[in-house]
C-alpha cells in the first residue's frame, strides 16, 4: 500500500457497499433504480447485497428453477412473476439458494411457506404470500432483463437492500455513487452522535439560511455541518 492510499482504497465495491444503508446510496445518486415499495422482506434477515441473476417466471416455476441452477455464491435471484397470483418460490427453493451460498431472493410476486422463510437468514423479499403454487410448464427464461413494477433489472446489476427497500444499479452506477454515499453516511452518524450528546439538530443545519434564500429567490440547498 502506498503512503498516499488508504485502507478504503483496497476494498472492493461490494465490500464498501456492505457498510452502507440503501437510503444513503439512494441519496448519493437519485437516478439509481428503486424497486417497488410493495416488495418487502419476508425472512429474518433484510440486509441484501449481491449481483442479479434474473428469471422471467411468467406465472410458472421453471424459470425460477432455471435461475437457481445458474446461481452461486453472492448472487441474488431476481424473479419477475408477471402479475401472478400464485407462489413462485417457497422453502425448497429458498433452502437450495441458501445451500448454494446465494446472497438472496427477490420476487416481484408471491412466495409461500412463510413460517419457514421467516426463520431463515437468507434475505428473501416478496410482495406477499399465498399457499397456491404456480405450475411448471413454461420454458425457462433466465438471465434476461426483467421488469419489476416499472423497474428493469438486468443480469449482473447490483442490488442493495435493507428494511427500507432495495436500490439497484450497474457496477458503474454504484461505483460513481460510493464516495458520496460514504460521506453522507459518515455525516449522518456524526450528527446522531452529537444529538445523543445533547446538541440540537438545528445547530448543525442551515435551516434558517436556506429558508431565507428560498424566500428571496436565491439558489440554495439544505446542508449539515459536522
Amino acid at each position: 500500500m502506498s503512503a498516499s492510499s488508504s485502507p478504503r482504497d483496497d476494498l472492493s465495491l461490494l465490500s464498501r457497499l456492505e457498510r452502507l444503508d440503501a437510503s444513503t446510496v439512494s441519496d448519493a445518486n437519485k437516478s439509481l433504480r428503486v424497486l417497488p415499495a410493495a416488495i418487502r422482506p419476508v425472512s429474518a434477515r433484510s440486509r441484501l447485497l449481491g449481483r442479479a441473476v434474473t428469471a422471467n417466471a411468467r406465472d410458472d416455476l421453471l424459470s425460477v428453477l432455471g435461475g437457481l441452477r445458474h446461481s452461486g455464491p453472492g448472487d441474488v435471484l431476481v424473479v419477475a412473476a408477471g402479475g401472478s397470483q400464485h407462489a413462485v418460490a417457497g422453502e425448497l427453493f429458498a433452502s437450495e439458494a441458501a445451500r448454494r451460498g446465494m446472497a438472496g431472493i427477490v420476487i416481484d410476486g408471491f412466495c409461500r411457506d412463510t413460517a419457514t422463510l421467516k426463520r431463515m437468514t437468507l434475505p428473501i423479499y416478496a410482495r406477499g404470500a399465498t399457499p397456491r403454487a404456480a405450475g411448471a410448464m413454461v420454458m425457462p427464461e433466465v438471465n434476461v432483463p426483467v421488469l419489476l413494477g416499472d423497474v428493469t433489472v438486468s443480469p449482473g446489476d447490483i442490488l442493495l437492500g435493507d428494511a427500507d427497500g432495495i436500490v439497484v444499479g450497474t457496477e458503474a452506477e454504484m461505483a460513481a455513487a460510493i464516495d458520496k454515499a460514504e460521506a453522507i453516511q459518515f455525516t449522518e452518524e456524526a450528527l446522531c452522535s452529537s444529538m445523543a450528546e445533547g446538541v440540537p439538530l438545528f445547530d448543525k443545519l442551515n435551516f434558517d439560511e436556506h429558508v431565507q434564500n428560498l424566500r428571496a429567490g436565491k439558489a440554495s440547498s439544505l446542508s449539515f455541518s459536522v
